[in-house]
């Protein structure tokens, strides 16, 4: 018979869904899907609250294991902890009940559509236009889905051609292929190396480039030239909703 004060471990779900029971904390991990470090200043600015308050939830985000922070001189960063956390906010996300929020001007409807379309997720691409990747490199035999999501022989070359080398795609205990749960389109986009690699070179060939600060990416024409040449993707999927 077992001792009464022996002890197992088992997954404690229920700290982590207090974590982001939150509005604010869970607003901040969204942001920080953008993959990059934030000052804690900047954190207070975007969640509305006074900058001791924001240090407050980043201090038991940042316990709970779902940030990483990093000091550079007078200043602290802090972001999400590794792309396991990030994709883990995203399907999360793509799985949450919706609730209606105000839309105030013309310009923040227009910021929702264009996040809906093409946003960064952490280090690859979200939104319509990476689901339309993802379908496209389906369609044409790059990814196979016979057991998970897998590069093709035909995709290794295709990445050849569009000038990805096997170290891009080869990053040390990440697969080539994972896939994400996109929140604003509840299907699957492309994660992991793979898409890494492709959306930095998108960036690089300036197909796609930054928007204002924020998550958005915006296709240019080159770029919409180019995933037409190089998938096959039809104007209706190459358009902002």
């Amino acid at each position: 018979m077992t001792s009464p004060d022996v002890h197992a471990e088992e997954p404690d779900l229920a700290a982590l869904g207090a974590l982001l029971a939150d509005r604010t904390r869970a607003g901040i991990c969204l942001a920080l899907l953008d993959g990059r470090a934030w000052t804690a200043s900047e954190v207070a600015a975007l969640a509305g609250v006074a900058p001791s308050t924001a240090t407050s939830h980043l201090n038991r985000l940042v316990d709970g294991g779902l940030l990483a922070q990093e000091r550079r001189g007078r200043h602290r960063f802090v972001r999400l902890a590794d792309p396991g956390m990030a994709e883990m906010i995203e399907a999360l996300a793509a799985r949450a009940p919706r609730r209606l929020v105000p839309v105030r001007s013309l310009t923040a409807a227009r910021r929702r559509r264009a996040v809906g379309f093409a946003r960064v997720c952490y280090d690859h691409l979200g939104g319509s236009l990476a689901v339309a990747i993802t379908d496209g490199m389906t369609t044409r035999g790059l990814l196979s889905w016979e057991s998970g999501p897998a590069l093709t022989a035909s995709g290794g070359a295709w990445l050849t051609d569009l000038g990805i080398v096997g170290e891009g795609v080869a990053a040390a205990g990440r697969p080539h292929v994972r896939t994400c749960m996109d929140w604003t389109e509840g299907r699957l986009h492309l994660a992991g190396a793979v898409a890494a690699a492709v959306f930095h070179r998108a960036l690089e060939a300036s197909w796609l480039v930054h928007g204002d600060g924020s998550r958005v990416v915006r296709l240019t024409d080159r770029g919409r030239d180019a995933f037409k040449h190089h998938l096959g993707l039809a104007d209706e999927v190459l358009t902002v909703g």
